[in-house]
């Protein structure tokens, strides 16, 4: 066994692997479809190494030359498909096909040309890297890439521009005088552990991507209460740390609210109907809060709003209305009207975040103090909200 069929059996295996690996990362991520497009990519792709074995070592050399130089280039096309699907870029497949084909043909017609000229080696590579070169363009050209997808749009780019040097290196130290003869030249080897290298790379990346996909997914459903469907308190602290991080220094408003008499609501009316009522709190929080707000539900039926760039005057006010159509929640058992009561302080800085919450916690109590079902700030901007005309009580 020389090194070229020693590479094509590490392609072959790594191929297969891949497959094998894509097919049940599709069983996990949310792009289901395209994990299985690069699954079908790598498995047809793999047999690229079986055909060029059998080129060598039977008599049909041309069925099984046609055989290697279609499967790659399916392979490759399945791969770019998947990634479409990644990356919001799909693939009219009419188009995939009719170069498919046309690429196969161009193929059989070139078959009979000396090996290693210009026009033979440049049209036997050159569909492989525009496959390559479109799936860079897509990746590349994706709004919301981050560092993996750089990386693996540049690493495309570099794949497709090996295929052109392939061409040029085939015309400079010759690919053998026929089909034969390529498993025991010295660009074979060349050409084939290049194969095996960036099929590991992309393969990696590639899964790379997917894996981080499942684990922000993974790490946004252990940060959501599944009952209110906004963030739970470790949900809730990210986020506004994440606000925090992008304008440390400036105005926002914490926001800390507490369902009354819950207790009463789930001993009188049931279970059920308290879920029903932190259900339809959680929407009528999402619902009414502004989009760059962080909302969260830190306890039983505890929750708490956080408003950046947020002046205590507008977040009374928005306290209010949310007040307000707390007692107009829908589909609850007749008579049964919730009430919620407000705490509100201001939050200048990441480092007085742990005050803020103190803070807000003494404005809820008072609130509550006070006969519930209103809105109260922290002591010093009760006088700087009723200077405004913000009204904080019923």
């Amino acid at each position: 066994m020389n090194g070229v069929t020693f590479f094509l059996g590490v392609n072959f295996v790594v191929a297969v692997c891949f497959s094998a690996v894509f097919a049940v990362v599709a069983t996990r991520s949310r792009s289901r479809r395209a994990a299985l497009w690069l699954a079908a990519g790598f498995g047809i792709a793999s047999l690229s190494a079986l055909c060029e074995l059998l080129v060598a070592y039977t008599a049909t050399a041309k069925i099984w030359a046609l055989g290697a130089f279609a499967t790659v280039l399916i392979g490759m096309m399945l791969l770019r498909v998947g990634m479409g699907h990644l990356y919001g870029r799909r693939l009219d497949k009419r188009i995939a096909a009719f170069f498919v084909g046309a690429s196969i043909m161009l193929s059989y017609v070139i078959y009979d040309l000396p090996r290693g000229t210009p026009l033979q080696a440049f049209s036997y590579q050159s569909p492989f890297a525009i496959v390559l070169l479109d799936s860079a363009f897509v990746v590349l050209s994706f709004r919301g890439r981050q560092m993996i997808d750089r990386f693996l749009g540049v690493l495309m780019l570099f794949t497709g521009l090996h295929f052109l040097a392939k061409a040029g290196l085939a015309v400079w130290v010759g690919a053998g005088s026929g089909a034969k003869d390529y498993i025991h030249t010295n660009y074979a080897l060349i050409s084939q552990s290049a194969t095996a290298i960036l099929v590991v790379a992309v393969g990696l990346t590639l899964l790379a991507a997917l894996v981080l996909e499942i684990m922000a997914d993974q790490r946004s459903e252990s940060e959501r209460d599944t009952l209110s469907a906004i963030a739970n308190r470790r949900g809730f602290n990210r986020q506004v740390q994440a606000f925090l991080g992008a304008a440390s220094h400036g105005q926002h408003a914490v926001i800390l609210c507490d369902l009354d008499h819950f207790k009463r609501i789930n001993d009188t009316y049931g279970h059920h109907v308290g879920d029903m009522v932190i259900q339809s709190f959680g929407q009528l929080m999402n619902d009414s809060a502004p989009k760059r707000a962080a909302l969260g539900r830190i306890g039983g039926e505890e929750f708490a709003i956080f408003l950046p760039d947020t002046d205590i005057s507008a977040a009374a006010l928005f306290a209010q209305a949310l007040r307000a159509a707390t007692m107009t929640l829908p589909d609850l058992p007749d008579g049964l009207i919730v009430t919620a009561s407000f705490g509100i302080s201001p939050v200048t800085s990441a480092a007085g975040l742990v005050d803020s919450y103190r803070q807000a916690d003494l404005a809820l109590y008072a609130a509550k103090n006070a006969g519930r079902n209103q809105v109260r700030l922290t002591a010093l901007d009760e006088a700087e909200a009723s200077d405004k005309h913000v009204d904080t009580r019923v």
